[in-house]
């Protein structure tokens, strides 16, 4: 990281004057414009970065904060309008173009090869090597290098695709440092991140603040713009809206800012009332030990948590549960019949719905239209089809009012759900618990990468199938929720349970006791 200073104190010392005398940011834009056949994604934005500061891009899914930093990270190419860094024009063909520059960008979908290793896909493109040939153990060494630099506690040669979400977000993250940088992009780097984790994020944030690094950061939490925000700017429906002092700007006012609009209370006041068991699981084990034993129940009328650290199995077993992951030992029992093996098909025909954490990869067909993502539960029952053959007028139809209900943008469900925002696509997923009838809904993280209205939206929708006497079993890292929805919390820990908190004694405090293995008496 000396290196680095270093380099940061060269260019301060050479950023030079704008036009009118004052000192050049790091990056500017001018009138950006990025236009797609039917839509224009950014109208005009003007937006700089300062060396040393954190600013923050603020807005809805949808306003176009992805779309600005593809390009500031050369990515995408604008339609119109100026890149300047360091007062200068710039036009990146692509992000190697931005790297040489010293723009880093750590994207909200990870560009991870699974099958490589943590070194190899942190030096793909820029491989080590010597005379031609690669040279694996320098690569190596330089990947431990950086790693360590950055405290990130990841084995260089492990492959990928043997990482926790939490461990590839890492990777990614080690990426942006593989050479020296003067601008960060990251865009909702702590999705996947624990609090622990989030907090060692933010220590390495100021310390690139303090070596003149600067950072542009997209977030939908709040919280994370009092702790290390400097600026915001806010976008809304593609245009620039305002640059505010995050320090001196109300979470209420960023609110009106990037929605137009007053919101109120972002946690719904939840009635439960626990009616009989829906589901129960018994002593369950999964053949990849990720679950050693865990038994638990969820009745109607109630929303029951689990929370835990990145990989503590709480995931596993809404997985395990519905037939996604193989148990080696231990059985269900759903709505009163045991089931040793669970099976999605069947599961689902059940009543029991399933919405997994990873949208991209386990949860939507990214290259299909979104009104087939949305119907897809249902797709062999009326009145989607007769169970031989779909009937496309009527899937359209209910589709479209299933859209309305969730503000989609009903003119665009025949394009792609990887055309959407991340929070509609998430709204995609959400569609489908509309679909049909279905006893028991798992929420597996509903609300990563997604606005404070679309999160308002998803609360209020959870809250409303618990007064509606449905079952809920809420898997989130994201504490809060945990707190303000759930009537029974259990915590997990290396595959297993460590406690199980009721009422009164679902506090932060006891949550995070929990989060570490429990010394021996």
């Amino acid at each position: 990281m000396s290196r680095q200073a270093g380099k940061a104190s060269q260019h301060r010392a050479g950023e030079g004057t704008d036009d009118r005398g004052d000192p050049c940011p790091l990056v500017r834009t001018v009138a950006l414009t990025r236009d797609y056949p039917g839509i224009r994604a950014l109208d005009k934005v003007d937006f700089s970065l300062r060396a040393g500061e954190v600013h923050v891009l603020f807005g809805e899914n949808g306003a176009g904060k992805s779309t600005l930093i593809s390009m500031l990270a050369g990515a995408t190419r604008p339609t119109s309008g100026k890149i300047l860094f360091r007062g200068r024009a710039v036009g990146f063909e692509n992000v190697h173009a931005a790297r040489k520059l010293g723009i880093g960008a750590v994207f909200q979908e990870f560009s991870l090869i699974p099958q490589m290793s943590v070194a190899e896909n942190m030096f793909l493109g820029a491989e080590v090597g010597r005379r031609g040939l690669l040279h694996a153990r320098t690569q190596l060494r330089n990947a431990r290098a950086v790693l360590d630099s950055l405290e990130f506690d990841l084995d260089p040669g492990k492959r990928v695709d043997r990482l926790s979400r939490a461990e590839q977000q890492m990777v990614e993250i080690a990426k942006a440092f593989r050479s020296d940088l003067s601008v960060l992009i990251l865009d909702e780097p702590t999705a996947s991140l624990t609090s622990h984790e989030t907090e060692h994020l933010f220590r390495l944030l100021r310390r690139l603040k303090q070596q003149d690094v600067g950072i542009v950061y997209i977030t939908h939490r709040i919280a994370e713009i009092n702790e290390i925000g400097d600026r915001v700017t806010v976008l809304r429906d593609g245009r620039f809206v305002d640059t505010v002092d995050a320090r001196a700007t109300s979470d209420d006012e960023l609110v009106r800012l990037m929605t137009g609009r007053v919101v109120g209370e972002v946690f719904p006041q939840v009635a439960f009332r626990p009616g009989e068991t829906v589901l129960t699981a018994e002593n369950l084990h999964t053949i990849d030990g990720s679950l050693n034993g865990v038994s638990l129940s969820v009745r109607r009328g109630e929303t029951v948590g689990l929370a835990g650290l990145i990989g503590s199995g709480k995931s596993r077993f809404g997985r395990a549960c519905f037939g996604a992951l193989e148990l080696s030992e231990g059985a269900i029992t759903f709505r009163g019949e045991r089931i040793p093996k669970p099976m999605p098909h069947d599961m689902l025909d059940r009543g029991m719905l399933y919405l997994p954490s990873d949208r991209r990869d386990d949860g939507l067909m990214m290259m299909r239209p979104a009104f087939e993502n949305m119907s897809l539960p249902a797709i062999g029952m009326r009145p989607f089809s007769n169970g031989w053959i779909v009937d496309g007028r009527r899937e359209r139809r209910v589709v479209e009012e299933l859209a309305a209900r969730l503000n989609l943008p009903p003119g665009r469900l025949d394009r792609a759900a990887e055309q959407f925002s991340g929070g509609n696509q998430q709204k995609l997923m959400l569609a489908r618990s509309l679909t049909r009838k279905f006893e028991l809904f798992v929420f597996d993280e509903p609300t990563v990468g997604v606005d404070v209205g679309t999160r308002t939206a998803i609360y209020e929708f959870i809250a409303e199938l618990c007064r509606q006497g449905a079952a809920v079993l809420l898997i989130s890292s994201d504490l809060p929720e945990i707190l303000n929805l759930c009537n029974r919390v259990y915590v997990f820990f290396a595959g297993s349970i460590q406690v199980e908190l009721t009422g009164d004694a679902i506090t932060e405090e006891n949550v995070l006791a929990s989060f570490f293995e429990k010394e021996a008496a």
